[in-house]
């Protein structure tokens, strides 16, 4: 508990940098548009504020659609989403109808899990993502995915914990679907018309809104995946995010909520719930209600929450003490980080640094060395299928041992998904979703599997017409 007190009284007190050189924003212009050029990033929108000043709101690029981005052009904010969930249900507790230390059940009976330890997950360890729920014990993503809010919450009925509520941080997309759930039920509206009510219109955020599914984002919201160091335009894989990852924004809007958030949410919140918000649990040390606590390379203190879509990527960071706020939304996947990765660059700007541009395109070796493996196993069954006769001679008798060896890339593609949950430390991912991760893998992988597949048909065959 020092050690959290602490950190609140540095995002409170610490001393502001000088203030921000007036040409920042066409350092800003210069830096994104060397960035997009180094890493063929189609399309972002930036945000820059200090205390009660937007410094730059601008786009930058094009969207999957074709159409200029510009700093009204919605776009998806992924995880960023977390923050505004949190504020609603704050805004519950001040009016007494939540209380955030009392079980999610009291105020939302329909939330029920397998595990009987669920009865005693407070509201507040929803939002600090302490509630014992996790990839490892519920697959959220792999799963059918549900269409609402209600949908989310009646699918964790055969669900069960990873650990006791209260004793373990993991991050867990359902935390916040629960929590959004909870704000319908107690405040008798839907999640979204809440939102625009209580936190959007109040603020001025007129084109923003949050959505259910991949289905519901907006065209200019739809993103790109780099294949071969080109951008190309896909669709978003199924996937619920409401509550968790649904809003949609523009800069223009992003800085309004920068702006209202380093004034501490004056309209919307009180100081002491704006302290509670931004107070981190002891079982994460960094994590609060919605958002992170850290700090930039230089040692200042800052809060920030990111977000990862498959297809795009957000970012979203406040300086407290200084007033600073930066937003960043980047039409790219989760496997490239460009929102994050700018992030970092706008942040070396703003405290008077210079950016780090990347060397190359991202993972443009790593794609041609599996194009070069696809054309190569793509070669080897055109070679193994025209000589199966010839094998077949060489192999009179059903020594079906020595087609084991092209079983191996059949077992892998079947079983990657298991082996990425290991690998990714239990978080979860659908097989289709690797593809949006990895694609010129899983395009080998896939044909890999399929020339095996072909040669060992082939072999068997002559195989059977030699036995004749």
């Amino acid at each position: 508990m020092l050690r959290t007190a602490l950190v609140a009284i540095c995002l409170t007190f610490v001393p502001a940098p000088a203030s921000v050189p007036a040409s920042v924003p066409a350092s800003v212009d210069a830096y994104v548009e060397q960035y997009r050029a180094a890493t063929g990033l189609p399309g972002v929108a930036v945000a820059i504020t200090k205390k009660g000043e937007v410094i730059h709101a601008a786009g930058y690029g094009r969207t999957a659609t074709g159409e200029p981005v510009t700093a009204g052009t919605p776009m998806a904010m992924a995880s960023v989403s977390k923050s505004f969930t949190a504020l609603a249900v704050m805004q519950l507790a001040e009016q007494g109808k939540v209380a955030l230390d009392q079980p999610v059940r009291r105020y939302l009976p329909e939330f029920t899990m397998a595990d009987p330890r669920a009865a005693k997950i407070t509201v507040r360890q929803l939002l600090n993502q302490t509630s014992g729920m996790a990839d490892s014990a519920f697959r959220e993503k792999s799963l059918p995915q549900p269409d609402t809010l209600q949908g989310a919450v009646a699918r964790l009925r055969t669900a069960r914990l990873a650990a006791e509520p209260g004793t373990a941080f993991s991050y867990h997309n359902t935390n916040y679907q629960v929590a959004a759930r909870l704000i319908e039920v107690v405040s008798g509206r839907p999640f979204a018309a809440y939102l625009d009510a209580h936190v959007f219109e109040p603020l001025g955020m007129r084109h923003s809104t949050t959505i259910d599914t991949d289905r519901d984002l907006p065209a200019t919201a739809r993103g790109h995946l780099y294949v071969l160091g080109r951008a190309v335009a896909v669709p978003e894989p199924t996937g619920f995010g409401n509550g968790s990852g649904g809003v949609i924004s523009t800069a223009d809007d992003m800085a309004k909520w920068l702006i209202a958030q380093n004034a501490a949410l004056p309209t919307l919140l009180s100081p002491r719930s704006v302290e509670e918000m931004r107070t981190a649990s002891e079982q994460s040390r960094d994590y609060a209600l919605g958002w992170m606590i850290g700090t930039t390379g230089r040692g200042t203190p800052v809060l920030e929450h990111g977000g990862d879509l498959f297809t795009s990527t957000a970012h979203e960071l406040l300086m407290p003490g200084p007033g600073y706020g930066i937003a960043v939304m980047a039409n790219t996947g989760m496997a490239f980080s460009d929102a994050h990765t700018l992030m970092t660059g706008l942040l070396a700007i703003v405290e008077g640094g210079t950016p780090q541009l990347p060397s190359s395109r991202p993972l443009l070796l790593t794609d041609l060395l599996f194009a070069l493996l696809t054309l190569v196993s793509v070669g080897l069954a055109v070679r193994g299928t025209a000589r199966a006769r010839r094998w077949a001679a060489r192999h009179t008798g059903w020594q079906l041992w020595r087609l084991t060896p092209y079983l191996a890339p059949i077992a892998l593609c079947a079983t990657i998904a298991p082996i990425h949950r290991v690998l990714a430390r239990g978080r979860d991912a659908a097989w289709v979703q690797l593809v949006y991760l990895y694609p010129t893998f899983m395009v080998w992988l896939v044909t890999a599997s399929a020339a095996a597949l072909t040669v060992v048909a082939a072999r068997l065959w002559s195989l059977a017409r030699l036995r004749r």
